[in-house]
């Protein structure tokens, strides 16, 4: 029982919390700097890569130096790399950067009204017309900012309960109207 009290009364829990907490910043950025590099912000990720290996640095110094002697050093690290994991997914999906093209399919008497309201709001919307099972219907297109996505869905819904929407994450874009991303 001394020894595993030992164990975990080794490491101050001042240097506990800078680990841990440290840690969590350090790979919350790495996250969210990998997920911007593979939507093409190339500066914004470049900044964030250069605070991230600072922070390495110095927590990994901090852990390595002594780690024999105080292996809870290593867990708590270890701890703080899961849980920004964590944080890194859900701080990248509540700012939400880069475009999600919706295509959303309706039945064909549904398509002006629907084009007509996206349009009032501002969306720029393509849309031609295709075979369903049973009967004809519209296609829209629409490419939009990944942080409004869930309000326009559900506004698309609201207005036609019916329509079919299914929506991908949009690495390029070129020509036409789109809304812009000031981060880029």
């Amino acid at each position: 029982m001394e020894n595993v009290i030992a164990f975990f009364t080794s490491v101050p829990l001042t240097e506990i919390l800078l680990i841990y907490f440290s840690k969590v910043v350090e790979v919350t950025i790495s996250t969210v700097r990998t997920i911007l590099m593979n939507k093409g912000y190339r500066k914004l990720a470049t900044i964030l890569s250069f605070i991230e290996i600072l922070l390495w640095v110095f927590i990994a110094s901090v852990v390595i130096n002594g780690i024999q002697d105080k292996p809870l050093k290593g867990i708590i690290y270890a701890l703080g790399f899961t849980s920004g994991i964590y944080l890194g997914s859900v701080v990248e999906s509540t700012l939400a950067f880069g475009q999600v093209g919706l295509q959303i399919i309706v039945d064909i008497l549904d398509e002006m009204e629907l084009v007509e309201c996206l349009r009032n709001k501002n969306f720029a919307v393509t849309h031609y017309h295709a075979k369903g099972k049973n009967s004809d219907k519209a296609v829209l297109l629409l490419s939009i900012n990944r942080r409004g996505k869930d309000k326009v869905i559900k506004d698309i819904l609201d207005l036609k309960p019916n329509a079919v929407i299914f929506g991908n994450d949009i690495s390029t874009i070129k020509g036409g109207y789109f809304q812009k991303n000031v981060f880029k």
